[in-house]
């Protein structure tokens, strides 16, 4: 494994990570009774992490998500993307942020900034992007991510944090009982390519309705078409935000086994919840444990997928002279 960076809060939560990807790959927090676990899955050596296929604990970037097509128009000029899932370019490209050996400045016990500059024309996209993602360890037991982005051209951007969790315990099986709850009245319905049809739609009567609180095993094996098509939950969600720039309220997830509970808030319009479906086909995890499906959930703050093509959608174009800027929290508590 490459070089190993700690953060540690005041009250019990440590967080590592690797300038590879500047993917997390450890975070241990304490249960009701205080025992502590990792729950995060992930590998042992760098090597599996190169051939990860689930993005695990990864930056994503430029482009979190899917653009349909590998394409998009922007100010009159057609681009054309390096696609890596068909036809279509997900979270980035094959040489996306997740596989850039990111620099790290972890000078201070609980937080560290990344930085990694991206060329014009990296993966399709135009313009030279310059980056920067702070991960911090608060007193609150808290991992905020700050994100910030400029460029020298027009460009899309959208950037997530690929974590997965299991609350119980990375090696505890699966996260089927567990509780969540998701502050989105809507959701966007996705075609057979997973590219969003355009169409926001209401949760309500659907298996994606999680605003009170329901274990994810609930309705993951419900016929309904969309539950299909994702193989189960690998959806966006369309946040109730409040408009004010602030990090608010997106979602919350409980075990009722240890007891350890995640809340999370974003300033971003949309999260991606994806059930862990494709962990049966990983390489061997940490700790020699061999995951099965739903081995951990991933909650993707983000601009909606194919934002770029989808005019209705919130824009995720960044242009010269401007900053863009992303926080997201992840709460950990019992």
């Amino acid at each position: 494994m490459t070089k190993i960076h700690t953060l540690r809060s005041t009250n019990g939560l440590e967080v590592d990570f690797i300038g590879y990807g500047g993917r997390i790959t450890s975070i241990r927090v304490p249960d009701r009774d205080g025992a502590v676990a990792d729950v995060t899955p992930g590998y042992a050596s760098l090597d599996d992490y190169r051939r990860d296929p689930l993005y695990l604990g990864a930056i994503v970037g430029r482009f979190a998500n899917r653009i349909g097509g590998s394409r998009f128009v922007l100010d009159g000029h057609e681009y054309l993307l390096t696609p890596n899932e068909g036809a279509n370019q997900l979270h980035g490209g094959p040489g996306g942020f997740h596989q850039a050996m990111w620099r790290v400045d972890a000078s201070a016990e609980q937080s560290a900034v990344l930085s990694l500059s991206s060329p014009r024309g990296d993966q399709g996209f135009p313009g030279k992007l310059d980056v920067t993602v702070t991960y911090s360890a608060t007193a609150a037991n808290e991992l905020v991510v700050d994100y910030e982005a400029a460029t020298t051209e027009p460009t899309p951007v959208n950037l997530t944090q690929h974590m997965f969790f299991n609350l119980a315990g990375h090696s505890a099986g699966d996260i089927l009982g567990h509780e969540l709850t998701l502050a989105a009245s809507h959701y966007t319905p996705v075609d057979r390519s997973l590219i969003p049809t355009g169409e926001i739609a209401s949760v309500r009567g659907t298996p994606f309705d999680f605003r009170a609180p329901r274990t994810i095993g609930d309705r993951v094996s419900d016929t309904d078409e969309q539950m299909l098509i994702g193989g189960g939950y690998d959806h966006n969600f369309v946040l109730d935000a409040d408009g004010t720039g602030e990090p608010t309220f997106a979602a919350t997830v409980l075990d009722p086994k240890s007891g350890r509970s995640l809340e999370v808030f974003t300033t971003e319009p949309g999260i991606q919840f994806y059930g862990g479906g494709g962990f049966a086909r990983i390489p061997l995890g940490k700790d020699g444990f061999r995951y099965s499906a739903n081995a951990g959930l991933a909650l993707e703050t983000q601009h909606f997928p194919d934002s770029p093509n989808r005019p209705q959608f919130p824009s995720t174009i960044v242009r010269p002279g401007e900053i863009y800027r992303s926080r997201s929290v992840y709460r950990f508590g019992t």
